[in-house]
Protein backbone atom coordinates (compact mmCIF):
# COMPACT_ATOMS: atom_id res chain seq x y z
CA UNK A 1 0.00 0.00 0.00
CA UNK A 2 2.41 2.76 0.95
CA UNK A 3 4.92 2.09 -2.36
CA UNK A 4 1.45 2.79 -4.10
CA UNK A 5 1.22 5.41 -2.25
CA UNK A 6 4.79 6.32 -2.86
CA UNK A 7 4.32 5.79 -6.86
CA UNK A 8 0.87 7.55 -7.43
CA UNK A 9 0.04 9.90 -4.55
CA UNK A 10 -0.12 13.32 -7.36
CA UNK A 11 -2.24 11.25 -9.29
CA UNK A 12 -5.01 10.04 -6.46
CA UNK A 13 -4.28 13.21 -4.74
CA UNK A 14 -5.39 15.38 -8.29
CA UNK A 15 -7.95 12.61 -9.01
CA UNK A 16 -9.46 13.68 -5.70
CA UNK A 17 -9.98 16.90 -6.15
CA UNK A 18 -11.13 16.61 -9.70
CA UNK A 19 -14.00 13.69 -7.99
CA UNK A 20 -14.75 16.39 -5.55
CA UNK A 21 -15.26 18.74 -8.29
CA UNK A 22 -17.45 16.30 -10.40
CA UNK A 23 -19.50 15.81 -7.40
CA UNK A 24 -20.30 19.13 -6.47
CA UNK A 25 -21.68 20.14 -9.88
CA UNK A 26 -24.19 17.08 -10.57
CA UNK A 27 -25.41 17.58 -6.92
CA UNK A 28 -25.45 21.78 -7.38
CA UNK A 29 -26.91 21.63 -11.22
CA UNK A 30 -29.98 20.04 -9.30
CA UNK A 31 -30.76 22.35 -6.78
CA UNK A 32 -29.68 25.18 -8.58
CA UNK A 33 -32.55 23.99 -11.48
CA UNK A 34 -35.48 24.24 -9.34
CA UNK A 35 -33.91 27.72 -8.15
CA UNK A 36 -34.21 28.62 -11.52
CA UNK A 37 -37.45 26.87 -12.12
CA UNK A 38 -36.65 24.47 -14.41
CA UNK A 39 -38.89 21.72 -14.83
CA UNK A 40 -38.62 18.24 -14.06
CA UNK A 41 -38.07 17.25 -17.64
CA UNK A 42 -35.41 19.59 -18.61
CA UNK A 43 -33.49 18.46 -15.59
CA UNK A 44 -33.54 15.29 -16.56
CA UNK A 45 -32.10 15.85 -20.03
CA UNK A 46 -29.73 17.95 -18.31
CA UNK A 47 -28.26 15.01 -16.07
CA UNK A 48 -28.76 12.81 -19.24
CA UNK A 49 -26.25 14.99 -21.31
CA UNK A 50 -23.65 13.80 -18.95
CA UNK A 51 -23.85 10.43 -19.70
CA UNK A 52 -23.80 10.86 -23.22
CA UNK A 53 -20.81 12.80 -23.55
CA UNK A 54 -19.06 10.24 -21.15
CA UNK A 55 -20.09 7.42 -23.70
CA UNK A 56 -18.95 9.45 -26.75
CA UNK A 57 -15.07 9.97 -24.66
CA UNK A 58 -14.73 6.50 -23.22
CA UNK A 59 -14.74 6.07 -27.04
CA UNK A 60 -12.88 9.11 -28.89
CA UNK A 61 -10.16 9.64 -26.05
CA UNK A 62 -7.93 6.48 -26.95
CA UNK A 63 -6.93 8.15 -30.31
CA UNK A 64 -6.57 11.55 -29.13
CA UNK A 65 -3.92 10.18 -26.57
CA UNK A 66 -2.39 8.47 -29.14
CA UNK A 67 -2.15 11.65 -31.22
CA UNK A 68 -1.24 14.55 -28.95
CA UNK A 69 -0.40 12.42 -25.84
CA UNK A 70 -1.29 12.03 -21.99
CA UNK A 71 -0.41 15.49 -20.99
CA UNK A 72 -1.77 17.50 -23.81
CA UNK A 73 -5.35 15.93 -23.54
CA UNK A 74 -5.19 15.56 -19.60
CA UNK A 75 -4.27 19.37 -19.70
CA UNK A 76 -6.55 20.78 -22.30
CA UNK A 77 -9.76 18.69 -20.96
CA UNK A 78 -9.09 19.96 -17.39
CA UNK A 79 -9.21 23.72 -18.53
CA UNK A 80 -12.34 22.68 -20.56
CA UNK A 81 -13.70 21.25 -17.18
CA UNK A 82 -12.76 24.31 -15.07
CA UNK A 83 -14.33 26.65 -18.14
CA UNK A 84 -17.83 25.03 -18.13
CA UNK A 85 -18.49 25.15 -14.56
CA UNK A 86 -18.11 29.04 -14.75
CA UNK A 87 -20.69 28.77 -17.41
CA UNK A 88 -23.09 27.24 -15.71
CA UNK A 89 -24.30 30.31 -13.48
CA UNK A 90 -23.47 32.77 -16.07
CA UNK A 91 -25.76 31.32 -18.90
CA UNK A 92 -28.35 29.80 -16.90
CA UNK A 93 -30.09 28.32 -19.88
CA UNK A 94 -31.42 24.88 -20.45
CA UNK A 95 -29.73 24.22 -23.78
CA UNK A 96 -26.37 25.84 -22.52
CA UNK A 97 -26.41 23.48 -19.09
CA UNK A 98 -27.12 20.71 -21.76
CA UNK A 99 -23.86 21.18 -23.93
CA UNK A 100 -22.09 21.78 -20.95
CA UNK A 101 -23.06 18.67 -19.36
CA UNK A 102 -22.50 16.61 -22.31
CA UNK A 103 -18.87 18.49 -23.13
CA UNK A 104 -18.07 17.44 -19.22
CA UNK A 105 -19.42 14.44 -19.34
CA UNK A 106 -16.59 13.92 -22.45
CA UNK A 107 -14.06 15.33 -20.60
CA UNK A 108 -14.61 13.21 -17.57
CA UNK A 109 -14.36 10.39 -19.13
CA UNK A 110 -11.26 10.73 -21.09
CA UNK A 111 -9.17 12.43 -17.90
CA UNK A 112 -10.36 9.05 -16.23
CA UNK A 113 -8.97 7.34 -19.24
CA UNK A 114 -5.95 9.20 -19.06
CA UNK A 115 -5.21 9.05 -15.58
CA UNK A 116 -6.26 5.00 -15.18
CA UNK A 117 -3.25 4.68 -17.89
CA UNK A 118 -0.95 6.88 -15.67
CA UNK A 119 -2.06 4.46 -12.23
CA UNK A 120 -1.53 1.43 -14.55
CA UNK A 121 1.60 2.44 -15.13
CA UNK A 122 2.61 3.12 -11.68
CA UNK A 123 1.92 0.24 -10.41
CA UNK A 124 3.63 -3.08 -10.54
CA UNK A 125 2.03 -6.81 -10.92
CA UNK A 126 2.33 -7.63 -6.84
CA UNK A 127 0.28 -3.78 -6.03
CA UNK A 128 -1.90 -3.87 -8.89
CA UNK A 129 -5.30 -4.17 -7.04
CA UNK A 130 -4.01 -2.34 -4.41
CA UNK A 131 -3.75 0.59 -6.85
CA UNK A 132 -7.60 -0.45 -8.40
CA UNK A 133 -8.99 -0.12 -4.55
CA UNK A 134 -7.16 3.06 -3.62
CA UNK A 135 -8.32 4.71 -7.01
CA UNK A 136 -11.73 3.49 -6.61
CA UNK A 137 -11.63 4.74 -3.01
CA UNK A 138 -10.34 8.39 -3.79
CA UNK A 139 -13.14 8.51 -6.54
CA UNK A 140 -15.87 7.51 -4.30
CA UNK A 141 -14.52 9.22 -1.50
CA UNK A 142 -14.17 12.71 -3.06
CA UNK A 143 -18.08 12.61 -4.23
CA UNK A 144 -18.90 12.36 -0.87
CA UNK A 145 -16.56 14.99 0.36
CA UNK A 146 -17.90 16.82 -1.86
CA UNK A 147 -21.20 17.49 -0.75
CA UNK A 148 -20.30 18.37 2.30
CA UNK A 149 -18.51 21.31 0.22
CA UNK A 150 -22.27 22.67 -1.25
CA UNK A 151 -23.02 23.68 3.13
CA UNK A 152 -20.33 26.74 1.65
CA UNK A 153 -22.24 29.11 0.06
CA UNK A 154 -25.97 30.11 -1.24
CA UNK A 155 -26.76 27.47 -4.49
CA UNK A 156 -28.02 30.73 -5.95
CA UNK A 157 -25.27 32.60 -6.04
CA UNK A 158 -21.79 31.89 -8.02
CA UNK A 159 -19.08 30.57 -5.39
CA UNK A 160 -20.52 27.59 -5.39
CA UNK A 161 -19.47 26.78 -8.79
CA UNK A 162 -16.48 28.12 -8.59
CA UNK A 163 -15.26 26.07 -5.83
CA UNK A 164 -15.12 22.98 -8.11
CA UNK A 165 -13.68 25.28 -10.99
CA UNK A 166 -10.93 26.06 -9.06
CA UNK A 167 -10.39 22.40 -7.63
CA UNK A 168 -10.48 20.57 -11.50
CA UNK A 169 -7.50 23.30 -12.11
CA UNK A 170 -5.46 22.62 -9.08
CA UNK A 171 -6.26 19.03 -9.21
CA UNK A 172 -4.00 19.30 -12.79
CA UNK A 173 -1.17 20.78 -11.40
CA UNK A 174 0.37 17.76 -8.83
CA UNK A 175 -0.56 15.42 -11.67
CA UNK A 176 1.17 17.14 -14.73
CA UNK A 177 4.46 18.23 -12.66
CA UNK A 178 5.05 14.74 -10.37
CA UNK A 179 4.33 11.88 -12.83
CA UNK A 180 6.97 11.16 -15.00
CA UNK A 181 7.22 9.57 -17.60
CA UNK A 182 4.09 8.81 -19.47
CA UNK A 183 2.89 5.29 -20.07
CA UNK A 184 2.68 4.17 -23.60
CA UNK A 185 -1.18 3.79 -24.71
CA UNK A 186 -2.85 0.91 -26.06
CA UNK A 187 -6.46 -0.93 -25.60
CA UNK A 188 -7.99 -3.93 -26.51
CA UNK A 189 -10.60 -3.43 -29.43
CA UNK A 190 -13.78 -4.69 -27.89
CA UNK A 191 -15.82 -8.01 -28.86
CA UNK A 192 -18.91 -7.43 -30.81
CA UNK A 193 -22.20 -7.10 -28.83
CA UNK A 194 -23.90 -10.04 -30.13
CA UNK A 195 -21.00 -12.42 -29.51
CA UNK A 196 -20.60 -10.33 -25.77
CA UNK A 197 -24.34 -11.77 -25.26
CA UNK A 198 -23.70 -14.53 -26.69
CA UNK A 199 -21.15 -15.63 -23.69
CA UNK A 200 -23.54 -13.81 -21.11
CA UNK A 201 -26.93 -13.16 -21.42
CA UNK A 202 -27.41 -11.96 -17.67
CA UNK A 203 -23.90 -9.54 -17.60
CA UNK A 204 -25.46 -7.88 -20.95
CA UNK A 205 -29.04 -6.93 -19.48
CA UNK A 206 -27.82 -6.80 -15.83
CA UNK A 207 -25.55 -3.61 -17.00
CA UNK A 208 -27.87 -2.12 -18.85
CA UNK A 209 -30.39 -1.94 -16.39
CA UNK A 210 -27.52 -0.89 -13.62
CA UNK A 211 -26.74 1.66 -15.94
CA UNK A 212 -29.85 2.97 -15.69
CA UNK A 213 -30.07 2.84 -11.80
CA UNK A 214 -26.72 4.51 -11.50
CA UNK A 215 -27.48 7.33 -13.76
CA UNK A 216 -30.69 8.02 -11.53
CA UNK A 217 -29.16 8.15 -8.51
CA UNK A 218 -25.69 10.39 -9.71
CA UNK A 219 -27.74 12.22 -11.59
CA UNK A 220 -31.13 12.53 -10.61
CA UNK A 221 -30.94 11.96 -6.48
CA UNK A 222 -30.27 15.99 -5.81
CA UNK A 223 -33.37 16.74 -8.35
CA UNK A 224 -35.80 14.64 -6.18
CA UNK A 225 -33.91 16.44 -3.04
CA UNK A 226 -34.83 19.28 -4.34
CA UNK A 227 -38.70 18.68 -5.64
CA UNK A 228 -38.85 16.87 -2.16
CA UNK A 229 -38.33 20.28 -0.53
CA UNK A 230 -35.41 19.38 1.26
CA UNK A 231 -32.85 21.61 2.53
CA UNK A 232 -29.15 22.26 0.78
CA UNK A 233 -28.04 20.40 3.78
CA UNK A 234 -30.36 17.32 3.79
CA UNK A 235 -29.79 17.40 -0.06
CA UNK A 236 -25.88 17.02 0.29
CA UNK A 237 -26.50 14.65 3.01
CA UNK A 238 -28.92 12.44 0.79
CA UNK A 239 -26.34 11.99 -2.05
CA UNK A 240 -24.05 11.23 -0.26
CA UNK A 241 -25.73 8.45 1.67
CA UNK A 242 -25.61 6.94 -2.07
CA UNK A 243 -21.68 6.55 -2.21
CA UNK A 244 -20.94 5.77 1.83
CA UNK A 245 -23.45 2.90 1.10
CA UNK A 246 -21.28 1.94 -2.06
CA UNK A 247 -17.88 2.42 -0.42
CA UNK A 248 -18.93 0.17 3.08
CA UNK A 249 -20.62 -2.63 1.01
CA UNK A 250 -18.12 -3.25 -2.16
CA UNK A 251 -16.19 -5.34 -0.42
CA UNK A 252 -18.51 -7.70 1.99
CA UNK A 253 -20.37 -8.23 -0.93
CA UNK A 254 -17.24 -9.30 -3.44
CA UNK A 255 -15.97 -11.23 -0.44
CA UNK A 256 -18.97 -13.21 -0.52
CA UNK A 257 -19.23 -13.21 -4.44
CA UNK A 258 -16.26 -15.43 -4.74
CA UNK A 259 -17.90 -17.87 -2.26
CA UNK A 260 -21.13 -18.81 -3.81
CA UNK A 261 -23.06 -18.65 -6.91
CA UNK A 262 -22.68 -15.27 -8.63
CA UNK A 263 -26.17 -15.35 -10.05
CA UNK A 264 -27.82 -16.23 -6.99
CA UNK A 265 -25.93 -13.39 -5.51
CA UNK A 266 -26.93 -10.84 -8.08
CA UNK A 267 -30.78 -12.17 -7.16
CA UNK A 268 -30.71 -11.55 -3.44
CA UNK A 269 -28.50 -8.09 -3.77
CA UNK A 270 -31.15 -6.57 -6.53
CA UNK A 271 -33.93 -8.08 -4.04
CA UNK A 272 -32.49 -5.90 -1.41
CA UNK A 273 -32.22 -2.74 -3.83
CA UNK A 274 -35.94 -3.67 -4.58
CA UNK A 275 -36.40 -3.58 -0.46
CA UNK A 276 -34.22 -0.37 -0.65
CA UNK A 277 -36.35 1.88 -3.32
CA UNK A 278 -39.62 0.81 -1.51
CA UNK A 279 -38.07 2.10 1.85
CA UNK A 280 -37.59 5.17 -0.31
CA UNK A 281 -40.79 5.48 -1.78
CA UNK A 282 -43.17 4.52 0.98
CA UNK A 283 -41.22 5.72 3.98
CA UNK A 284 -39.33 9.22 2.23
CA UNK A 285 -41.24 11.69 4.48
CA UNK A 286 -38.84 10.30 7.33
CA UNK A 287 -35.56 11.73 6.48
CA UNK A 288 -33.93 9.33 8.64
CA UNK A 289 -35.48 6.41 6.46
CA UNK A 290 -34.88 8.35 3.39
CA UNK A 291 -31.00 7.85 4.15
CA UNK A 292 -31.15 4.30 4.89
CA UNK A 293 -33.04 3.88 1.68
CA UNK A 294 -30.20 6.05 0.14
CA UNK A 295 -27.24 3.66 1.80
CA UNK A 296 -29.45 0.65 0.68
CA UNK A 297 -29.61 1.57 -2.80
CA UNK A 298 -26.23 2.68 -3.14
CA UNK A 299 -24.94 0.24 -1.23
CA UNK A 300 -26.07 -2.40 -3.37
CA UNK A 301 -26.10 -0.79 -7.10
CA UNK A 302 -22.23 -0.32 -7.52
CA UNK A 303 -21.07 -3.35 -6.14
CA UNK A 304 -23.91 -5.20 -8.16
CA UNK A 305 -21.01 -3.57 -11.42
CA UNK A 306 -18.45 -5.55 -10.65
CA UNK A 307 -20.64 -8.74 -9.72
CA UNK A 308 -22.15 -8.27 -13.24
CA UNK A 309 -18.52 -8.02 -14.45
CA UNK A 310 -17.18 -10.99 -12.66
CA UNK A 311 -20.50 -13.47 -13.84
CA UNK A 312 -19.69 -12.09 -17.34
CA UNK A 313 -16.04 -12.95 -16.70
CA UNK A 314 -16.86 -16.80 -15.86
CA UNK A 315 -17.73 -17.61 -19.49
CA UNK A 316 -15.18 -15.80 -21.01
CA UNK A 317 -11.53 -17.57 -21.87
CA UNK A 318 -8.77 -15.11 -20.38
CA UNK A 319 -7.96 -13.55 -23.21
CA UNK A 320 -11.26 -12.52 -24.18
CA UNK A 321 -11.84 -10.91 -20.55
CA UNK A 322 -10.13 -7.28 -21.71
CA UNK A 323 -11.71 -7.60 -25.25
CA UNK A 324 -15.45 -7.81 -23.33
CA UNK A 325 -14.89 -4.98 -20.67
CA UNK A 326 -15.39 -2.00 -23.76
CA UNK A 327 -18.79 -4.03 -24.74
CA UNK A 328 -20.30 -4.25 -21.17
CA UNK A 329 -18.86 -0.35 -20.27
CA UNK A 330 -21.09 0.80 -23.63
CA UNK A 331 -24.38 -1.06 -22.73
CA UNK A 332 -24.06 0.07 -18.99
CA UNK A 333 -23.88 3.44 -21.05
CA UNK A 334 -26.92 3.19 -22.95
CA UNK A 335 -28.57 2.61 -20.10
CA UNK A 336 -27.09 4.77 -17.95
CA UNK A 337 -28.27 7.54 -21.13
CA UNK A 338 -32.00 7.17 -20.39
CA UNK A 339 -32.45 6.58 -16.91
CA UNK A 340 -32.48 10.18 -16.07
CA UNK A 341 -34.48 11.00 -18.89
CA UNK A 342 -37.17 8.18 -17.78
CA UNK A 343 -36.71 9.03 -13.95
CA UNK A 344 -37.86 12.59 -14.80
CA UNK A 345 -40.71 11.49 -16.45
CA UNK A 346 -42.11 9.19 -13.60
CA UNK A 347 -41.53 12.14 -11.09
CA UNK A 348 -44.02 14.30 -13.52
CA UNK A 349 -46.18 11.14 -13.35
CA UNK A 350 -46.62 10.12 -9.79
CA UNK A 351 -44.15 13.15 -8.14
CA UNK A 352 -40.64 12.80 -6.52
CA UNK A 353 -42.03 9.17 -5.36
CA UNK A 354 -41.06 8.61 -9.19
CA UNK A 355 -37.41 8.56 -8.14
CA UNK A 356 -37.59 5.39 -6.47
CA UNK A 357 -40.10 3.71 -8.30
CA UNK A 358 -37.66 3.94 -11.59
CA UNK A 359 -34.84 2.49 -9.25
CA UNK A 360 -37.17 -0.24 -7.53
CA UNK A 361 -38.38 -1.34 -11.08
CA UNK A 362 -35.21 -1.79 -12.47
CA UNK A 363 -33.59 -3.78 -9.19
CA UNK A 364 -37.08 -6.20 -9.91
CA UNK A 365 -36.43 -6.71 -13.13
CA UNK A 366 -32.76 -7.66 -12.14
CA UNK A 367 -34.22 -9.64 -9.63
CA UNK A 368 -36.69 -11.65 -12.09
CA UNK A 369 -34.42 -11.80 -15.47
CA UNK A 370 -31.84 -13.54 -12.86
CA UNK A 371 -34.45 -16.14 -11.53
CA UNK A 372 -35.04 -16.94 -15.24
CA UNK A 373 -31.28 -17.29 -16.20
CA UNK A 374 -31.15 -20.03 -13.15
CA UNK A 375 -33.75 -21.95 -15.34
CA UNK A 376 -31.70 -22.35 -18.46
CA UNK A 377 -28.36 -22.17 -17.76
CA UNK A 378 -26.41 -24.10 -15.03
CA UNK A 379 -23.93 -22.08 -12.62
CA UNK A 380 -20.54 -22.51 -12.49
CA UNK A 381 -19.15 -24.14 -9.51
CA UNK A 382 -17.75 -21.80 -7.11
CA UNK A 383 -14.14 -23.50 -7.38
CA UNK A 384 -13.95 -22.54 -10.98
CA UNK A 385 -15.24 -18.97 -10.73
CA UNK A 386 -12.45 -15.94 -11.29
CA UNK A 387 -11.71 -13.10 -8.76
CA UNK A 388 -14.15 -10.41 -7.80
CA UNK A 389 -12.43 -7.20 -8.50
CA UNK A 390 -14.18 -4.14 -7.19
CA UNK A 391 -14.39 -1.59 -9.89
CA UNK A 392 -16.44 1.85 -9.61
CA UNK A 393 -19.17 2.27 -12.19
CA UNK A 394 -17.50 5.97 -13.25
CA UNK A 395 -14.42 3.69 -14.20
CA UNK A 396 -13.16 3.43 -17.81
CA UNK A 397 -12.64 0.66 -19.93
CA UNK A 398 -9.35 0.89 -19.00
CA UNK A 399 -9.10 0.61 -15.52
CA UNK A 400 -11.62 -2.11 -16.42
CA UNK A 401 -9.11 -3.90 -18.57
CA UNK A 402 -6.54 -3.90 -16.13
CA UNK A 403 -8.74 -5.18 -13.22
CA UNK A 404 -9.57 -7.88 -15.70
CA UNK A 405 -6.01 -8.58 -15.98
CA UNK A 406 -5.17 -8.43 -12.04
CA UNK A 407 -8.00 -10.74 -11.80
CA UNK A 408 -6.06 -13.32 -14.27
CA UNK A 409 -3.26 -13.10 -12.41
CA UNK A 410 -4.64 -13.37 -9.00
CA UNK A 411 -6.33 -16.74 -10.15
CA UNK A 412 -3.09 -18.28 -12.09
CA UNK A 413 -1.33 -17.59 -9.18
CA UNK A 414 -3.96 -19.10 -6.44
CA UNK A 415 -4.11 -22.29 -9.15
CA UNK A 416 0.14 -22.25 -8.92
CA UNK A 417 -0.14 -21.83 -4.94
CA UNK A 418 -2.70 -25.00 -4.85
CA UNK A 419 -0.23 -27.01 -7.68
CA UNK A 420 2.15 -26.58 -5.95
CA UNK A 421 0.70 -27.42 -2.59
Amino acid sequence: MLQVLSSAWALLLGMSLLMVGNGMQGTLLGIRGEIEGFSTLEMSIVMSAYFVGFLGGSRMAPGMIRRVGHVRVFAALASLISAVMIIYPTLTEVWVWTLGRVLIGFCFSAVYVTAESWLNNAATNENRGQALSLYMIVQTAGIVLSQALLLAADPSGYVLFVIPSVLVSIAVTPILLSISPTPAFDTTKPMSLRELAGYSPMGCVGMFLLGGVFSAQFGMASVYGAKAGLSVAQISTFVAMFFVGAMLLQYPIGWISDRMDRRFLILIVSAVGVIGSAIGMLLGGNFTMLLVSAFVVGGMSNPLYSLLIAHTNDFLEHEDMAAASGGLIFINGLGAILGPIITGYMMDVVGPGGFYLFTGVLFAMLVIYAAYRSTVRKSIPVQETGAYVAVAPSSTSVALEYAQEYAIESELSDENATNAG
